[in-house]
């Protein structure tokens, strides 16, 4: 995929050197000493202390450093090419390799479903997208490595642990950088699903259904995010950003993630009746689907046989 020199998100949160496994809020506000004990500043205090902090401004000042600057961003001073994680701690650079990719294919999702949505009258609201690695928090619980990449309705966020890229290909055999990114675009058009109302429908029906009929429905929700995974790619090819071989890894990834290729590979059955996210027949085809047609009409998993 020709990705380099391409626009790039902004809507990337980098937890993946976070050693508190990221989170959702951090401390606000310095304790300054007061008199006769600690106190948060803007508490009342007094004029010797006000002086006292206006001398200690100009300090840090003249040694290079804003205190007021820190003081917007949570207590955290940042250098260039870096970004602060969510909570604090280590930085990760936010110019390697992986994070580059990351946000030039969340940014082609992001001109695609604004371009279709923009067609309809109705305005695209952009996922964001939080890299980590071992675990992190989500508004949907704990996210680890176990869970494999997901998307998080609750927050309007794709959660992914990098490794998980490892895996595909050393344990699926499923390489390539547009593998890659059909794993994402496939996250995003779960995304299109919420905002388009269906995710809503979905997960307020399930509650009434039994395991299997949810297990059912399940499926051709996410066959139809492989669906909208297609569509991205055809407009992704219409840019002539795909390179030769491109389609055949995203292919291939759906292949050897498929319920069935699954089960063969960890217990050497199938269980049709469990299977939450469609053969690997049925997630190449409708990926083709989306991406041979390019429209949304072609992705209605609900009517008729998948």
């Amino acid at each position: 995929m020709e990705w380099k020199g391409r626009r790039q998100s902004d809507n990337i949160e980098d937890r993946r050197s976070d050693p508190t496994g990221g989170g959702f809020g951090r401390g606000g506000g310095f304790n300054f000493p007061s008199g006769g004990g600690v106190r948060r500043a803007g508490g009342g205090l007094s004029i010797g202390t006000i002086v006292f902090l206006i001398v200690i401004y100009f300090i840090f000042k003249m040694m290079g450093i804003d205190l007021l600057q820190m003081l917007d961003t949570g207590g955290t001073t940042s250098g260039p090419g870096y970004e602060q994680s969510q909570s604090g701690g280590t930085r990760t650079p936010a110019n390697d390799e992986m994070t580059g990719f990351m946000r030039t294919v969340l940014a082609e999702t992001e001109d695609t479903w604004q371009g279709i949505f923009q067609a309809q009258g109705q305005n695209y609201e952009e996922p964001r997208l939080v890299l980590f690695s071992g675990s992190t928090a989500s508004a949907c619980g704990s996210a680890s490595s176990a869970t494999g990449p997901f998307y998080c309705p609750s927050d309007h966020k794709v959660y992914l642990d990098t490794e998980f890229f490892q895996e595909l290909s050393d344990r699926f055999g499923a390489s390539g950088d547009f593998a890659e990114a059909y794993v994402v675009a496939h996250e995003v058009g779960h995304h299109v699903q919420n905002l388009l109302g269906i995710l809503p429908k979905f997960n307020q029906a399930r509650q009434r259904m039994s395991e299997a009929d949810a297990n059912k429905m399940s499926v051709r929700v996410e066959l139809q995010a492989d669906c909208f995974a297609g569509i991205w790619g055809k407009y992704t090819q219409q840019k002539g950003l795909l390179e030769s071989g491109d389609l055949e890894e995203a292919l291939n990834a759906a292949q050897q993630i498929g319920d069935d290729s699954l089960q063969k590979r960890s217990q050497g059955y199938v269980v049709p009746e469990s299977f939450n996210h469609g053969t690997s027949e049925q997630r190449v085809r409708w990926f083709k689907r989306g991406f041979d047609s390019g429209q949304l009409s072609a992705c209605d998993t609900f009517s008729g046989p998948v």
